[in-house]
């Protein structure tokens, strides 16, 4: 990565190269310079240059005249529950995300508890190149106070939306992978109140990774085969920062992240009525009903979400790929549910983020509820193979691959909202540069894998 990466909601970089004490510095310090009075909250992620970056970020705060909440190392999601639980002018959560252990970034959250959207994370971008601080003197300098218990209102927030008495009674064998990340703080404390027999790969969060972070089926192989060998019920596998979870099944098969949403959402419309032939068990001992209502998803996640949303008779909309965008079309929509293909799935009930714990809880719910296992529930949906691939690419040079791309397929549908998306009418591909990598992403999906392939050969070819 020759450059750092600025996306609409925080930066990310290879730490001591593109990602300074300096940089992470000027970066809080613009972000401060334009919330409401109040402190902010910084969390991190398991990665060794964390602490280091939270003593920048905490004293460039505090140098500002900012109260800063120290919560350590945190969950993503659990940083929004806890800006909005500490009345919060904002956060920032230090974190890489899926990328390997030399990088780390930052992820900007406003009061309430959401992202930033990219219209404040354009501000911010603006004041950062304008590197203007705004320093108090030795009399209003903010203080740096600990925030002890960081995990109660998240746990109650995700408890509050499933059939607890319901899951509790299977006593499910869970296998988690939280390969070190931050993940296995909450989720430890949750599936023991869910009563379940868990075993937690990778539990301690020392950012030593166990296998490449970002949970897709080449970096899982090994989790694959430890469940084969096991008896477990499911297993589910986090992202570092735990606001992404891909799910493997009974049997050891990776049924994967793209799916994550969908088993979330086939379950959260069935339990709010859209069933045809709704189960007296759906709702038994649910502490909240939820209201029939809208769903978004992004241009880049499976159409399966579409075929579930008509079997429901509720609206779908896609918005740009991003978490703020998908947040921004879901307050639009009033929607009751959302998420991203890559395993993150937004409930609004619990939060405006991609929250790993909710894919999990919402997954045994179906499961508890159904009476069903985890790979038929899987295989209850409809069926797409989905492909995706990625070439490394300038970033300065991706609009004009998009227009050449484009104009050799004049003769189909396509639209701009993300990149290039082109409809084939059983199928469709997506092109778009990635805000957190200098690579271009190539999205194909088809009713089977030899033509998603095809289709993604087809753009290769091309470039």
């Amino acid at each position: 990565m020759s450059d750092l990466i600025i996306s609409v909601s925080g930066l990310r970089g290879v730490v001591g190269e593109t990602l300074t004490p300096e940089i992470a510095m000027r970066y809080a310090a613009a972000f401060a310079g334009m919330l409401p009075a109040g402190g902010i909250v910084v969390t991190r992620d398991s990665r060794d240059s964390g602490a280091m970056l939270a003593d920048a970020i905490h004293s460039a705060l505090n140098a500002m005249g900012r109260n800063t909440f120290d919560a350590g190392i945190t969950a993503t999601p659990t940083t929004g529950i806890l800006v909005r639980q500490l009345l919060a002018a904002g956060g920032i959560q230090i974190t890489a995300s899926h990328n390997p252990g030399e990088f780390n970034g930052i992820k900007l959250f406003s009061a309430e508890g959401r992202v930033i959207p990219k219209n404040l994370g354009e501000i911010v971008l603006n004041r950062y190149k304008e590197n203007k601080s705004s320093w108090v003197n030795s009399d209003s300098i903010g203080k740096r106070l600990e925030c002890r218990n960081t995990i109660t209102e998240h746990q109650k927030a995700i408890i509050e939306t499933i059939n607890l008495n319901a899951i509790a009674e299977r006593k499910f064998r869970v296998l988690l992978d939280s390969n070190h990340g931050a993940g296995a703080l909450l989720g430890a404390w949750l599936f023991d109140e869910l009563e379940c027999e868990i075993t937690i790969v990778g539990e301690e969060p020392t950012g030593h990774f166990l296998h490449v972070p970002e949970p897709t089926y080449d970096n899982l192989t090994q989790i694959c085969d430890v469940v084969k060998c096991g008896h477990f019920d499911i297993a589910f596998c986090q992202d570092p920062d735990a606001d992404r979870v891909a799910i493997i099944d009974e049997t050891g098969r990776y049924i994967g992240e793209e799916l994550t949403v969908a088993i979330c959402l086939d379950h959260v419309l069935q339990v709010a009525g859209g069933e045809k032939k709704s189960s007296e068990n759906a709702s038994r001992n649910r502490l909240f009903q939820r209201d029939k209502g809208a769903v978004v998803i992004n241009c880049a996640t499976s159409r399966v979400n579409e075929d579930i949303a008509k079997r429901y008779d509720v609206p779908i909309y896609r918005s740009a790929v991003g978490e703020a965008n998908v947040v921004d079309l879901m307050l639009k929509t009033n929607a009751i549910f959302g998420g991203e293909g890559n395993g993150g799935p937004i409930d609004p009930a619990v939060g405006l983020v991609r929250d790993s714990f909710v894919g999990m809880v919402q997954a045994l719910d179906a499961m508890a509820t159904s009476g069903k296992k985890i790979s038929e529930i899987a295989d209850s949906l409809p069926r797409y193979a989905l492909v995706k691939r990625k070439m490394n690419i300038e970033l300065s040079k991706v609009s004009l691959l998009l227009n050449k791309v484009s104009d050799s397929f004049k003769s189909l549908p396509r639209d701009r909202l993300d990149g290039l998306r082109i409809d084939h009418g059983d199928a469709w591909v997506l092109l778009r540069g990635s805000n957190t990598e200098p690579i271009i992403r190539i999205f194909a999906e088809a009713p089977d894998e030899k033509r998603a392939n095809e289709l993604c050969d087809e753009i290769e070819n091309l470039m």
